[in-house]
């Protein structure tokens, strides 16, 4: 309810905490906000105004009193913010923010920031704000955010739009709107020197009612961009009162005929003469073979740059500095590798796309802010490969783990771009082979296991093997077992690894303690799963995990002399819906050795969010599952 400026309601003063999320450290009591455009100086004006309220239940609540407003400039306008207004309400005690406490910050070369922290904020503090901007900038209209990292208990949107203006609108995420209204308003705008020609107005109404807090660091998700419920608009065409129109949202033909003539995109994919001067010969021809070819030729560009951790898509590329330097984007390392490729005879284009975290670029129209990464798409006899040279162990035609985002644009400058679909690999397993041989009379049981990861886990394994030593690896295990496991020799089998596969071997030594009559042994020598990974009551968007996964785990543990199993752990084999994921867990006894099987597979890259419980509750029962299975033995 909207009491007016500087007033609050019993229940505002008195509420404790917000009972739809008892957990929240603060709520949104009300939030309002309103576009119009005016007449401002003789110049149509966008015009912003905005107004909240929120409770603060405790301390962690308090970062909620620092405000950041931020506003645009060019170079030869800005936005203005005004009319700031801010209390603290400390029940019927109000303090007034002190203008003076209100100060700039830059951000970029274009955006700044007004900021003011509240004063004298406490454990149930109301903080109620107001402002108004000012826009020249009619194209940032971009519409309303419902969701946030706090709950709200009402988020309020109001627009009015002359028809002179055409906006693209896109709600995002999996929230519904309460109310939805748009109405139609006679003659509602005219500059002052055209009154003869008055535009009708969209009245827009949009109302969101107990919004739940966006939580970003769940495990497993795309950018929160593509889910945190808000609505988009996007300056599509300005019907000018003069009778000229201009159209703002271009084809993907003109996107194209642009980028081929950019001199830091199209400019640098055709620098294939400089590598065919400054690389070596049989790097290029070395092989009959087209994809022997283009191996070697991903191996070299991978080896010889070192990734400067920065993207880099449409400026600032130059492909000769990193060739001299060693060192440079995704987008000069990259590029490098298409000019190196077609260098060969070996048909490459450049493509597009937008990391994980980064939001999924939108289809109906190009958006060029969208993509924030670019890749090499290669064809050899008949069969695809995507390409990205920025890291040193990943396998040929496979994409780090940040690019696994669906889809990208492929630019081909001849042809023109499409769009084109990511698949990871798809054979990506940790599988796990082990041999115990249980003393319980010495105390000390050993046993050897063997590690085969493939696809996504061989990569990640790579990753973490050459960010250490070895000493360091073995410590990092050992560590993460229990505090009775020592691995006394480690190896890796080159033999039957290769670029998508990494087989180690393992021996090691358990201190089982001493004997007993009742001894508790966790057949789970080495676990996948500590915890559960999701922990969230509900979620309001998918699961994503990229690329498939199988995890499997093998284990024979013998009878000790002296005893005999008193009790096996229950079997379990779960399902999700649709067969899309299975859990399965077997023990049995045969000829003095107890066999132990266990396999989580995803069948899946993406579940729904309405599926959330069920993944929620399948790593549960896995997590379950190896913390707390016990064979039992009994002494003879």
């Amino acid at each position: 309810m909207d009491l007016g400026f500087g007033e609050l309601s019993i229940f505002e003063l008195e509420l404790e905490s917000y009972e739809k999320d008892t957990t929240a450290h603060a709520v949104y009591l009300y939030e309002k906000g309103e576009n119009y455009f005016e007449v401002r100086n003789g110049y149509v004006m966008l015009i912003t105004k905005y107004y909240a309220k929120k409770k603060i239940f405790n301390k962690k609540g308090f970062s909620e009193a620092e405000i950041k407003i931020p506003y645009y400039h060019s170079e030869n306008t800005t936005e203005k913010v005004s009319n700031i207004k801010a209390i603290t309400h400390n029940g019927k005690v109000k303090i007034s923010l002190v203008q003076n406490n209100i100060y700039d910050v830059d951000i970029n070369e274009r955006w700044s920031e007004k900021r003011f922290t509240f004063p004298n904020v406490q454990e149930g503090s109301v903080l109620e704000y107001t402002y108004e901007i000012q826009s020249p900038f009619l194209y940032n209209l971009s519409g309303w955010n419902f969701q946030d990292d706090i709950p709200k208990v009402h988020s309020e949107y109001n627009a009015k739009i002359p028809g002179n203006y055409v906006y693209n609108r896109t709600l995002i995420g999996e929230l519904k709107l309460d109310v939805n209204e748009a109405t139609l308003t006679k003659r509602c705008f005219y500059l002052p020197h055209r009154r003869d020609r008055p535009a009708d107005c969209e009245v827009l109404k949009y109302v969101m009612q107990d919004v739940p807090a966006f939580k970003e660091n769940e495990e497993y998700m795309l950018g929160a961009s593509n889910y945190k419920s808000k609505l988009e608009f996007e300056l599509s065409e300005e019907l000018g009162f003069d009778g000229i129109d201009t159209k703002y949202t271009k084809s993907w033909r003109d996107v194209d005929r642009k980028l081929r003539g950019d001199n830091d995109v199209g400019g640098q994919l055709r620098k294939k003469n400089y590598f065919e001067r400054n690389i070596p010969l049989d790097i290029l021809a070395g092989s009959e073979d087209k994809l022997t070819r283009a191996k070697n030729i991903y191996r070299f560009v991978q080896s010889y740059y070192t990734w400067n951790e920065e993207f880099g898509v449409l400026w600032d590329n130059s492909v000769k500095q990193a060739f001299d330097e060693k060192s440079g984007n995704v987008a000069e390392i990259n590029i490098t590798l298409i000019n190196l490729l077609n260098a060969a005879d070996i048909e490459t284009d450049a493509m597009l796309l937008s990391t994980r975290a980064h939001g999924l670029p939108k289809r109906s129209h190009p958006v060029m802010t969208d993509f924030n990464y670019l890749v090499a798409k290669v064809d050899i006899d008949g069969t695809t490969y995507l390409l990205d040279a920025t890291e040193k162990n990943l396998a040929f035609g496979m994409l780090p783990y940040r690019c696994l985002n669906y889809y990208g644009r492929v630019m081909d400058m001849d042809e023109g771009s499409y769009w084109f679909d990511i698949e990871p690999e798809k054979l990506n397993i940790r599988s796990i082979r082990l041999q115990v041989d249980l003393d319980f009379e010495s105390g000390t049981s050993t046993g050897v296991f063997d590690e085969i990861s493939r696809g996504y886990e061989a990569y990640f394994k790579r990753e973490n093997l050459s960010s250490m030593t070895e000493v360091e690896y073995l410590d990092q295990i050992e560590k993460s077992e229990e505090d009775n496991f020592r691995i006394d020799n480690y190896q890796i089998d080159q033999d039957k690894s290769n670029e998508k596969q990494l087989v180690e071997h393992y021996e090691f030594t358990v201190e089982s303690g001493n004997s007993g009559e009742t001894i508790l042994v966790n057949p789970f020598t080495v676990q996948y799963f500590k915890k559960n990974p999701f922990e969230s009551e509900t979620r309001y968007y998918p699961v994503d995990f990229g690329y498939l996964r199988t995890y499997r785990y093998y284990a024979n543990f013998t009878v000790p002399k002296g005893y005999r199993v008193k009790e096996l752990p229950s079997s379990i084999n779960l399902g999700l819906p649709g067969n899309s994921g299975t859990l399965l867990f077997n023990c049995m006894e045969s000829k003095g050795q107890i066999m132990v099987q266990f396999a989580l597979q995803l069948k899946y890259t993406q579940y729904a969010s309405e599926g959330y419980a069920y993944v929620k509750k399948l790593f549960e029962n896995a997590v379950n599952v190896q913390n707390n299975s016990y064979l039992v033995f009994e002494k003879i």
